[in-house]
């Protein structure tokens, strides 16, 4: 392992190895791999999207109420058969009776083959996806595409600290069980009966609420970190980037992983029209929306998932074009060529192999 410190260990003629230095070195190896892999002083880059299933048909077992404005969902089989198996800090694909495709973490048992659960905030001013959600009713029939998994639980980490604002919770509750004693969740809340899942909270978790605490300083919540921690944060925009810009300064050796559940806005868009080569049809991306949403007005079954720019879903042929790439997941090899039309642009005009 190049640079990692290790050193061969040899027998001599007449000497035994000490085998326990042996395995002392191994385990310095292991912890040297560990830090330069995963704790670099930078947010951690989102790994591809491991797909462990697939499209399949699915029931709503139950429904039932977990906090404020938020519903939780049961999904199983129609026939009862084992769902594809997942990792915490997966997510699905749900495709609501209207057509609106819609992502969620599973917050349940990834030892429970048989059932998926999710869990979803009624955002009133929303786009409906969720309201929708919050009308299903056992029995309903649903499609689902998945699991998916993007915000990817590192198990080899030393230590773990997971931050969970809100819906947050969802993908860091099984993290936090998995974690078992190696790891500390904090919960943020505005109050109490706004917070799901209270009752399945590991051991030791911390539950910080506006109304009892004040408004949380994220900084001094990330500083409990351990060093070479793996932190973990998912919530609302303001707790993402406090984490982003203070994690390092406090605590050099850790990493971050976050998941965001809204793409980010456009910033620096100029208007470009994208010509779809197979059906020759050519639209005006505007200079505060998405390619990806330029091309639904004429093609709505556009595929896509994250939004983000991470799982590659929406990786299309590029025919023409300068492409200002601002994905986190091609390499520079496919960008010659591909881009991800949920957040990437163009300099000019653009010509797709769609």
């Amino acid at each position: 392992m190049s640079g990692s410190g290790a050193e061969a260990v040899a027998e001599r003629p007449g000497r035994s190895v000490d085998m326990s230095m042996v395995a002392l070195r191994a385990l310095g190896v292991v912890m040297d791999v560990y830090k330069k892999v995963v704790t670099a002083p930078a947010v951690s880059r989102p790994n591809p999207v491991r797909r462990s299933g697939f499209d399949l048909d699915v029931l709503v077992e139950s429904v039932c109420d977990e906090a404020d404005d938020v519903v939780s969902l049961t999904l199983i089989r129609p026939g009862g058969e084992p769902l594809p198996s997942w990792r915490p800090g997966s997510h699905v694909d749900l495709f609501l009776p209207s057509g609106r495709q819609r992502q969620y973490s599973l917050c349940g048992s990834p030892r429970d083959r048989f059932r998926y659960r999710i869990a979803v905030r009624r955002i009133v001013d929303g786009d409906g996806g969720s309201r929708e959600v919050h009308t299903l009713q056992p029995g309903e029939r649903l499609r689902l595409r998945g699991p998916r998994n993007a915000f990817t639980f590192v198990q080899a980490a030393p230590s773990y600290l997971f931050v969970a604002a809100g819906i947050g919770i969802t993908p860091i509750l099984p993290m936090a069980h998995a974690a078992g004693s190696r790891g500390r969740l904090v919960y943020l809340g505005r109050s109490r009966e706004s917070m799901p899942f209270l009752d399945e909270l590991p051991e030791g978790a911390q539950i910080r609420t506006d109304d009892e605490h004040g408004i949380p300083d994220i900084a001094a919540i990330l500083a409990e970190a351990e060093p070479g921690a793996a932190v973990y944060v998912c919530g609302p925009s303001p707790v993402l980037e406090a984490a982003q810009r203070r994690l390092f300064e406090l605590n050099p050796s850790a990493s971050l992983h976050t998941e965001r559940f809204s793409p980010l806005p456009v910033l620096d868009g100029r208007e470009f029209d994208v010509t779809l080569a197979r059906s020759g049809r050519t639209v005006r991306v505007g200079a505060q929306e998405t390619t990806l949403a330029a091309i639904q007005r004429v093609k709505p079954d556009a595929l896509y998932s994250c939004r983000q720019g991470f799982c590659g879903t929406c990786k299309s042929g590029v025919l023409s074009g300068e492409v200002d790439h601002r994905d986190r997941l091609l390499s520079d090899a496919d960008r010659a060529d591909h881009m991800l039309v949920c957040v990437s642009r163009c300099d000019g005009p653009l010509v797709l192999d769609l």
